[in-house]
């Protein structure tokens, strides 16, 4: 079944551009609140790397959700777009002076550290200006994911995060400081995880961490694991909104949580990844000698995930009731890794027909870059085309 799109809107506009459905994302939204509140103490945070499209940012920022930001550019931009300055936590390998400036001044709820280095230098920043700034300590669980390997971030071999090991050791050099809060501890162990597996690993390891510092008399008040929840890229219609009610029961039956704790989650592709589509113009159908293309005046530059992860997204030809044929679906860009995908059965396509790539609001529009000096595409919300 074809998602529902109005075409004739989509005539008016220049290709390729993301279109944006917000009937599923505000229903994916109220899913989150509803799963979310049935726990007092759980706090959802958007991860904006997902998707920053300032109106998408607002409809999220209206439901009531935080921001993980991993840029300076991502505090400006939730900011911008509203979001509470004191529920903004800042995330990153590689925090530059500016950016951890910028959260100071702004009085973010968080820095999530990643190292003694980085830590020290937001204590330094932070008494420059005459502030305590809270740190939550990133810590790798060496667990890893059920996922893409360019999306694995929670094994020892990669470079996010504090190890285990040296937990105990930087949390001491924190309490040394004048100018820096030890609030908590943060965890993240990839992304697109359908697995629930994966996150009663993660519980695991947590417990015994949390365990670890009880011993010690060290209380945290604040537990952040992340997000990674996966999307149905197979069937974008048929499962529109993701399982949070079966993530938010994993976090509740296999964490030990104290009862002065807060959980907070980061959540980015399962809250914007069915809303958004990429729709492309068809500008030719070339007869290969065993094949043949659709050639899509889309590229990688507008959706690189193909590309970078050889990620599948559906496609479909909007425009046509033709019976199906098959196409190898390409954009115009002068690489050979400018693939959508190879053998896609699709209705009968000809030159000017609209195709939507769908499952593409997160990493879609936020990733496009202006290689071969092309344009980047624009985005609309479906409250717009009405």
């Amino acid at each position: 079944m074809k998602g529902t799109f109005p075409i004739d809107k989509f005539r008016e506009l220049r290709t390729p551009f993301y279109y944006y459905d917000t009937k599923v994302l505000r229903d994916t939204l109220s899913c989150i609140r509803t799963e979310a509140s049935r726990y007092d103490n759980y706090s959802v945070h958007y991860a904006v790397k997902a998707n920053a499209n300032p109106k998408v940012l607002t409809i999220i920022r209206e439901s009531g959700l935080g921001a993980d930001c991993v840029s300076g550019g991502e505090i400006r931009a939730a900011i911008k777009a509203g979001f509470p300055a004191d529920k903004i936590v800042f995330a990153g390998v590689g925090k530059a002076d500016w950016e951890i400036n910028l959260g100071l001044d702004y009085n973010i709820f968080c820095f999530n550290v990643e190292s003694i280095p980085e830590l020290e230098i937001i204590n330094e920043l932070a008494a420059a200006k005459g502030k305590v700034a809270n740190v939550a300590f990133r810590i790798n669980p060496n667990v890893g994911a059920h996922t893409h390997a360019n999306i694995t971030t929670g094994l020892a071999e990669n470079k996010f995060g504090i190890s285990m090991e040296d937990m105990d050791h930087v949390i001491d050099v924190a309490q040394e400081m004048k100018n820096v809060k030890f609030i908590g501890l943060h965890f993240h162990i990839g992304s697109q995880i359908l697995d629930m597996g994966d996150f009663v690993a993660l519980c695991n390891r947590v417990n015994e961490l949390l365990d670890k510092l009880e011993a010690r008399q060290i209380r945290i008040e604040h537990v952040n694991v992340g997000g990674g929840l996966g999307i149905d890229y197979g069937h974008p219609n048929r499962q529109p909104v993701p399982d949070f009610k079966s993530y938010f029961e994993t976090y509740d039956n296999c964490l030990k949580l104290r009862s002065y704790q807060t959980l907070h989650f980061e959540l980015g592709r399962s809250v914007v990844g069915q809303c958004g589509s990429l729709i492309a113009k068809v500008l030719y159908v070339k007869q290969g000698t065993n094949k043949q293309f659709a050639i899509l005046d889309a590229g990688m530059t507008d959706l690189i995930r193909p590309a970078l992860y050889q990620a599948f997204h559906k496609i479909e030809n909007i425009t046509s009731d033709a019976p199906q044929q098959t196409y190898d679906v390409v954009g115009p860009i002068c690489e050979s890794s400018d693939v959508f995908g190879k053998a896609v059965d699709l209705n009968g396509v000809k030159r000017g027909d609209l195709i939507a790539l769908r499952s593409a609001g997160a990493y879609g529009e936020i990733m496009a870059s202006g290689y071969n000096c092309r344009e980047l595409p624009q985005g609309y919300t479906s409250d717009e085309l009405v």
